[in-house]
C-alpha cells in the first residue's frame, strides 16, 4: 500500500501530501522546541537550586548583602547549561533580613526561551510571535541556631509560695527552666552536622548580679581586660579616700600616689605588688582578719554609668566608664552610743570593719580607706549585696557537659535581696552577644542565628531606701540608700546625678523607694528599647529577641501593674503569630504550662523547610 502510494503521481495524492506536510512539520517543531524548552528550564531550576544552597552556606558566614547577591548570580550562571545564554535569564536574591521570619533565603529567577522551528513555523502560518519565558523560585529556610540567656529573678520574694501551689516560687522556676533546657536541647540534638546548635546561659539576679570570680579573672586572679584592674573608671574609687594612705601613715616604705584618673602602691614594704594600681582589688587582696585570711571578691559588679548601663558596649580602657567594677561595699560608720546612752552616726547597717577616728565629719569616717590595713574579725562586708551565685556564659547543650552544667547552675540558685530587673537584662544581653565581656555568641553578622533573652520576675523593682529623706537621724552622710549595683542613691556621680537618676527624668532629690523604683523603671524602658533596636541601620534583625515573664505579679496594686505593663511593652513580638507579644503573666501553678509556651517560641526558631 505504501509503496503504491509513492508511486502514485495523480494530482489528489500530490495536494494531499503537500497539505498534509504543514501540521506534520508543525508537530515535529513543537515537539523539537517542547523538548528543549523543558530540559532548559530544568536547568535553569537545577541551577536555581544550587545557588540557593551555596549562597546559604556563604550568608551563614557573614558578608555583605551586594557581596552574597554578586555571589548567587555568578554560582546561578556557571551552573547554567551551555546552550543557556546568561543574558537570557536574570535573578533576584532575597535575603533572610528582608524577611518577616528571619531565616528565609528566597531566589527567583526567569529565562527567556528561543525557540529554533518554532517562529518558521508562525511566519507560514502568518501569526505573531510572542516571547516565550519562565520563572521559577527556590527558598532556603536555614538551620538556625539558637542562643538563650535565661535572666532570673533570684530576690527574697523568690521564697514565697507560688500562687496556686504548694512550692515556693524558686523551686517552681527551676523546675521549669531545667525543662525548657531538656526540651529545647532534645531538638538540637538531630542537627549533628551544625556546631553548637544550641546555647543556654544563665543570668540569675537581684539586687546585683555576679559575673563569677573564674569569668573575671584570669592567670594569677589578674582582672580580664574588661573589668577595672587600673582603677580608672569614675565609679572605681566612690567611697574611698586613698589621700588617707600617705606615707606619714603607713610608711615611708608603703603608701599611694595619685596617677591620672588613678592611685599606684610605692614603697618596698608592699612587697610584689609595689608599683601597682591600688584599686578595689587591691583592697581585697590587702584586707586581712585577725586570724590571716583574706576576704575574697565574690563577683559581683556595680552598674555601669548611664547610658553604658542600659547598652552592649564593648568595654575598653580608652574610654574608661565602659569598664566594669568590681563592687566593694564600704565599712560604714560605727554605732557608739554617748553620755547620755543615744547612739551616735546613724543606724547603718553594714558596718563591718573598726573606724579609725578620723577629724572632721562623720563621712571621712566610711570613706576612710586606712582602717582597712588593720586586722578584724572575718566578716563578708565589702561583698554586701552580692547575693546570687555567678552568671554561667552560654554553653552547647547538645554536646559534652553543657546541659548538664546550664541544669545545675539552675538548681545552685538562691533567693535573697532586692529586685533590679534593668541589671539582669543588660547582662542577659551581654551573655548572648559575642563582644566582650563574654565571647561565646555568635557575631551579630552571622545570619541564621537567633539571640534570645528570657527575663522572669516576681516583684517590681526595688532599691533600699533607708525612709530617711529629711531628718537625716539615721543617714547623717546622707547615703540615702543601702549600697547596691547603683552605689548609693544619695552620691554624686562626676559631681552631677546619682548613677541611678542619671538620665532619667524622676525627681533627683526625692530620696524614696518608690522614686527609686522609677528611676530603675526608666533604665529598664531604655534597655529594652536598645536590646530590640535593629543591628543595623534599616535591617529588620534585633540585637535580641526579648521574652517576659511576670510572676505572681497583683495588676491592682500601683507598682507591680507598672511592673507587668513594663515587661509586656519590652517583650518582643512573636513569629508564629505578629500581632502577640512575648509575654506572660503568670501564676506559680501555671509557671510550667508557660515556660512550655516558651519552648514552643524557641522551637518555631529553628524550624526548617
Amino acid at each position: 500500500m505504501i509503496r503504491s502510494f509513492l508511486k502514485d503521481r495523480r494530482g489528489n495524492f500530490a495536494i494531499l501530501t503537500a497539505i498534509s506536510m504543514v501540521p506534520i512539520m508543525g508537530a515535529l517543531t513543537l515537539a523539537i522546541d517542547y523538548s528543549e524548552m523543558s530540559r532548559q528550564r530544568q536547568m535553569m531550576i537545577n541551577a536555581l537550586d544550587a545557588a540557593g544552597i551555596a549562597t546559604a552556606r556563604e550568608l551563614i558566614n557573614g558578608g555583605s548583602d551586594d557581596d552574597l547577591k554578586i555571589y548567587a548570580k555568578d554560582f546561578f550562571e556557571s551552573n547554567l547549561s551551555k546552550t543557556i545564554n546568561p543574558t537570557d535569564t536574570s535573578l533576584t536574591v532575597l535575603l533572610p533580613q528582608n524577611n518577616t521570619g528571619g531565616g528565609t533565603l528566597q531566589l527567583c529567577s526567569s529565562l527567556v526561551y528561543h525557540p529554533y522551528f518554532l517562529p518558521v513555523f508562525r511566519v507560514l502560518l502568518r501569526e505573531p510571535m510572542e516571547e516565550i519565558s519562565f520563572d521559577a523560585c527556590t527558598d532556603v529556610r536555614l538551620k538556625n541556631t539558637l542562643e538563650v540567656a535565661l535572666v532570673l529573678d533570684n530576690s527574697g520574694s523568690m521564697s514565697e509560695k507560688g500562687k496556686g501551689s504548694t512550692k515556693t516560687r524558686l523551686e517552681l522556676l527551676k523546675d521549669a527552666a531545667k525543662q525548657l533546657v531538656d526540651t529545647i536541647a532534645k531538638e538540637g540534638e538531630a542537627l549533628r552536622q551544625i556546631d553548637k546548635p544550641v546555647q543556654f546561659g544563665l543570668v540569675p539576679f537581684s539586687a546585683s548580679v555576679n559575673v563569677g570570680r573564674d569569668n573575671a579573672l584570669g592567670l594569677g586572679d589578674a582582672p580580664k581586660s574588661w573589668m577595672d584592674g587600673a582603677g580608672i573608671s569614675p565609679v572605681h574609687h566612690e567611697n574611698l579616700d586613698w589621700t588617707r594612705v600617705a606615707a606619714k601613715v603607713l610608711g615611708n616604705q608603703k603608701f599611694v600616689e595619685k596617677s591620672g584618673n588613678g592611685w599606684i602602691k610605692k614603697g618596698t614594704d608592699w612587697g610584689a605588688s609595689n608599683g601597682q594600681p591600688a584599686t578595689r582589688f587591691s583592697l581585697y587582696e590587702d584586707m586581712r582578719t585577725t586570724s590571716g585570711d583574706k576576704i575574697p571578691w565574690k563577683g559581683c559588679v556595680e552598674a555601669r554609668p548611664s547610658p553604658y548601663n542600659n547598652d552592649d558596649t564593648t568595654p575598653t580602657p580608652g574610654n574608661p566608664a565602659t569598664l566594669f567594677v568590681p563592687m566593694f561595699a564600704p565599712d560604714e560608720p560605727d554605732r557608739v552610743k554617748n553620755w547620755a546612752g543615744n547612739y551616735l552616726y546613724g543606724n547603718y547597717s553594714n558596718s563591718w570593719w573598726p573606724d579609725k577616728y578620723v577629724a572632721g565629719s562623720i563621712e571621712k569616717r566610711q570613706e576612710d580607706v586606712e582602717k582597712y590595713f588593720q586586722k578584724a574579725s572575718s566578716t563578708d562586708g565589702p561583698n554586701f549585696s552580692c547575693t546570687t551565685t555567678g552568671i554561667t556564659p552560654l554553653k552547647d547543650v547538645t554536646a559534652g557537659t553543657g546541659k548538664d552544667d546550664v541544669k545545675a547552675a539552675i538548681t545552685a540558685m538562691q533567693s535573697t535581696g532586692n529586685t533590679n530587673v534593668p541589671e539582669g537584662l543588660a547582662w542577659g544581653w551581654r551573655v548572648v552577644s559575642h563582644g566582650e565581656p563574654f565571647t561565646e555568641g555568635r557575631p551579630d553578622s552571622e545570619r541564621g542565628n537567633d539571640k534570645v533573652v528570657i527575663v522572669l520576675t516576681d516583684g517590681e523593682n526595688t532599691y533600699g531606701d533607708l525612709n530617711d529623706s529629711t531628718s537625716n537621724s539615721n543617714d547623717p552622710i546622707k547615703n540615702r540608700s543601702t549600697y547596691a549595683a547603683y552605689g548609693y542613691a544619695g552620691q554624686q556621680y562626676n559631681n552631677g546625678d546619682p548613677r541611678i537618676f542619671k538620665d532619667t527624668t524622676v525627681s533627683k532629690t526625692t530620696f524614696t523607694a518608690d522614686n527609686y523604683t522609677g528611676a530603675m523603671n526608666q533604665h529598664f524602658k531604655k534597655l529594652c528599647d536598645n536590646a530590640k533596636a535593629p543591628k543595623t541601620t534599616g535591617g529588620h534583625d534585633p540585637h535580641v529577641i526579648i521574652m517576659t515573664v511576670a510572676l505572681d505579679l497583683n495588676s491592682n496594686d500601683n507598682f507591680e501593674k507598672k511592673q507587668i505593663e513594663a515587661l509586656e511593652d519590652c517583650a518582643s513580638f512573636s513569629r508564629i503569630s505578629t500581632d502577640k507579644k512575648l509575654f506572660w503573666n503568670a501564676t506559680g501553678g501555671e509557671l510550667e504550662k508557660v515556660f512550655r509556651e516558651i519552648a514552643d517560641e524557641l522551637s518555631n526558631l529553628r524550624i526548617v523547610s
